[in-house]
């Protein structure tokens, strides 16, 4: 079928086409999801079609199908021909020129998903329901969902590169709510990685799921309400995880500060000349990095066919970097940075994170807390949320305790920090050493395209934050 991909490039050529490309793509998926320990979906599902892009009289088409024969192919890149040349556009649409990539890549399985039946998948579920349960709590309702996928891409462009790849996924996420001396709390989380299903066990989803229902019971029993008004915070991996995807990598995609997600994703307080500026303390490095092989959001080359590498976004507190395609680098005058990616054959590779996180630095945890005064430890959150501009943020911890004169004291209940952009980052003085990988499915572009990302970062401390 990878036959189909060369074709269609050969036959945009002919018909004039100055550039074409084309990703045919194999997805074979496993999904289970148990609610209040009953098994509730069941699915299994292996997805083939191909997707491709060109340009056309400096107007870009995109066409996709599932029907694999070059005959009905050849009838939808005839009418997506028609039905470009007929679009009425004032911006012509060029790419930056890149080098061509051959390349045949894969992320290895210690265990093969293919060889795991459903039945060990599903008592692992189990298993962790059981767990939960034996906790001495009211449990009020699980939701835990377990997939995997085994990914099988090959890109071909008209610059004459050729990659193929195949990428194991595996992940699951759980929501958990606790009722406890009339109080609830809820805690919702993801884990992911690129693997086999050693992935899976290294979760050890039983006994990490019975300790959140643990943290939750003792938060309710004997949390006290949180310090109020301005003091300092140590935020746990999982909360610098998700403030490093929310406010430290969607704001620069490049896309967002031409304005071209505004009517779905969102727009971003960067502007194009903002290179430079200083967002943040010297602590604060942001980095993206799709070539981590056990993140979430591997790859090493992109849906444009571009040589993926680390991009430092926030650079020692400054600017340093947005994440391009080659069509917001060509209006930069600069080479991509391999920021491609579509969720499947059949969307258009729009700019995506992968792999986002703060660099960690040169502290313990403790080392952190230690030099606190008065302050709160958020280990994690409950939920979050942040403006269309990503200036405005708001954070709710779940398990969390009061920091006084440099020790941990009484468990604390759903602190809440609120703050913006440009607060927040010259407040972080010190990031620790505990760099942590939590996984996401990061949602974009109209029809929404998730995909899967890593949010990541080790303990970070924060001066004078709001707290309520």
């Amino acid at each position: 079928m990878q036959d189909l991909a060369d074709f269609a490039i050969k036959y945009l050529q002919k018909k004039g086409a100055s550039y074409a490309e084309a990703k045919y793509q194999e997805i074979e998926s496993n999904s289970f999801i148990v609610k209040n320990g009953s098994l509730d979906i069941s699915s299994f599902d292996i997805t083939k079609g191909v997707g491709i892009r060109f340009i056309l009289n400096n107007k870009l088409g995109f066409l996709s199908t599932n029907i694999l024969k070059k005959e009905a192919l050849i009838k939808q890149l005839e009418n997506s021909l028609k039905m470009t040349l007929k679009t009425k556009i004032s911006e012509n649409v060029e790419f930056s020129e890149e080098k061509a990539n051959i390349a045949n890549y894969e992320v290895k399985q210690k265990i093969k998903l293919s060889n795991v039946s459903a039945d060990e998948k599903i008592s692992i579920l189990m298993a962790a329901e059981k767990e939960m349960r034996s906790v001495d709590t009211k449990v009020e309702s699980t939701y835990i969902h377990l997939s995997d996928n085994e990914t099988l891409n090959y890109y071909t462009n008209t610059d004459g590169s050729k990659i193929q790849s195949k990428i194991p996924t595996a992940s699951f996420i759980y929501v958990v709510s606790v009722r406890e001396n009339g109080k609830t709390s809820q805690r919702y989380s993801e884990y992911g990685g690129g693997g086999g299903f050693e992935v899976v066990k290294n979760f050890k989803i039983p006994s990490l799921l019975k300790s959140e229902v643990e943290a939750m019971k003792i938060n309710l029993r004997h949390g006290k309400k949180p310090p109020q008004g301005v003091v300092d915070a140590v935020l746990g991996p999982q909360v610098s995880g998700i403030i490093a995807h929310e406010s430290g990598g969607h704001p620069y995609e490049a896309d967002r500060i031409f304005g071209r997600e505004a009517a779905q994703a969102g727009e971003s307080f960067v502007n194009k000349d903002m290179i430079g500026y200083k967002i943040g303390s010297e602590a604060v490095t942001i980095v993206d990095d799709p070539t981590v092989e056990s993140g979430y959001g591997f790859y090493l080359y992109d849906d444009e066919g571009v040589k993926a590498r680390r991009k430092y976004i926030i650079k020692n507190g400054a600017i340093n970097e947005f994440l391009h395609n080659r069509q917001t680098a060509k209006l930069m005058g600069l080479k991509s940075n391999g920021s491609a990616r579509s969720n499947a054959f059949d969307k258009e590779p729009i700019i995506r994170m992968s792999n986002t996180f703060f660099l960690p630095g040169d502290y313990t945890e403790e080392e952190l807390i230690e030099d606190v005064k008065l302050g709160v430890y958020i280990k994690n959150f409950m939920e979050w949320n942040i403006d269309d501009k990503r200036i405005n943020q708001k954070y709710v911890g779940s398990e969390c305790y009061l920091i006084e004169n440099g020790k941990i004291k009484n468990p604390i209940i759903a602190p809440k920090i609120e703050t913006t952009t440009f607060k927040l980052y010259p407040s972080i003085d010190a990031c620790g050493k505990n760099l942590e990988y939590h996984a996401g499915d990061c949602g974009k572009s109209d029809p929404l395209q998730g995909i899967p990302v890593i949010l990541g970062g080790p303990s970070i401390r924060v001066r004078g934050v709001k707290v309520s």
